[in-house]
């Protein structure tokens, strides 16, 4: 949707095919982490203005039982906000309102495969999972148990990014509450999930630490978690982006993200080009999009094992490295600069 819109814009035609019901497609539980670079986006597309979204305005990195803490704070890059945090469904409810207001066509309960493209100028496929015959598949051994959480204290539009042994745990601003990205290794996630909320609680608190006090807790989902990408995202009158092209850990936020500005950059490009599926215009934007791609799936890749060893050496040096972070102004604006803009830092 976020596409035909994009394209639209930029006066390219373009009709949406949806393998699932119209209706099925809003009810998404999740929660997306927006940066403010694809909040821009978003306005551009139209669709930002009245969406109910939390701002966050400090990143809060550091490691349990180790030294070293950085804080991202959006008043020092003097943006509006580092990210923005809201539902996934109420996203979708307002790309499928501009998607009609638009008068774009979507047919649902209809999919498209590789081989079904005849006849169309380009086929872009922008929803999905990466086929593992055609891409990099690496399975983390994990799980994503995502939910919802109250705190004794107002989280003041703080985001936590905590690492520990047993993996990450973020802590995203969502109204009052919390939305909850809590890693945990396959072979404990039915215990996890056995759970009652009374251990769950005690479980997050364990795992963050005491910086806030847990009260109440959502009901939990659970995802596993891998990377997936295709090294090339372009065929003969086909490109992929979004999941289609690449599956990111959670880690940093990045994936839905890095779809938007996939999204931009391609719309771009198919708006200047008299022919859309041409060969030239495709590798150019796969050219262009190449730095991108591979710095957001080589920076949530090194997180993941970066931080998972708990090797002493290796724990004090992730200390010194979130100390140097901290102290160095420049390096921390450029690293919030690639969070927020992608590899080319824009605007």
């Amino acid at each position: 949707m976020s596409l035909s819109l994009a394209l639209k814009l930029h006066g390219v035609t373009a009709e949406i095919f949806e393998a699932r019901g119209r209706a099925a497609v809003r009810h998404d539980p999740r929660v997306l982490a927006l940066s403010d670079g694809a909040r821009q986006i978003l306005d551009w597309l139209g669709v930002w203005v009245g969406l109910s979204a939390t701002p966050i305005e400090t990143i809060h990195i550091s490691q349990r039982g180790g030294f070293g803490r950085t804080l991202l704070r959006a008043t020092e890059l003097k943006v509006q906000a580092l990210g923005w945090v809201l539902r996934a469904s109420d996203l979708i409810a307002a790309l499928d309102a501009a998607v009609s207001a638009a008068g774009i066509v979507y047919h649902d309960n209809t999919s498209v495969g590789a081989g079904d493209t005849a006849g169309f100028a380009l086929t872009a496929f922008a929803e999905g999972a990466v086929d593992p015959s055609a891409g990099e598949v690496r399975d983390y051994g994990q799980h994503a148990v995502l939910c919802s959480v109250s705190v004794a204290a107002p989280h003041q539009n703080v985001a936590w990014e905590r690492f520990t042994g047993e993996g990450p745990v973020a802590l995203l601003p969502l109204g009052e509450q919390y939305s909850v990205v809590l890693t945990c290794a396959d072979e404990v996630l039915d215990e996890v999930k056995s759970l009652d909320d009374r251990a769950f609680l005690a479980l997050l608190q364990r795992r963050f630490g005491t910086r806030h006090h847990f009260t109440a807790t959502t009901p939990r989902l659970a995802y596993p978690l891998g990377l997936r990408y295709r090294p090339d995202p372009v065929g003969e009158r086909q490109v992929w982006l979004g999941n289609a092209a690449q599956t990111l850990h959670p880690v940093a936020g990045q994936g839905f993200n890095l779809a938007l500005r996939d999204i931009w950059e391609l719309a771009s490009a198919l708006g200047a080009a008299s022919d859309p599926g041409a060969p030239e215009v495709l590798t150019d934007y796969a050219r262009g999009r190449r730095a991108d791609r591979r710095g957001a799936i080589a920076f949530t890749d090194l997180l993941i094992d970066g931080f998972a060893s708990e090797f002493a050496p290796i724990r004090h040096a992730r200390g010194a490295g979130l100390v140097a972070l901290d102290l160095l102004p420049a390096l921390r604006a450029f690293v919030a600069k690639r969070m927020i803009f992608g590899a080319r830092a824009w605007p």
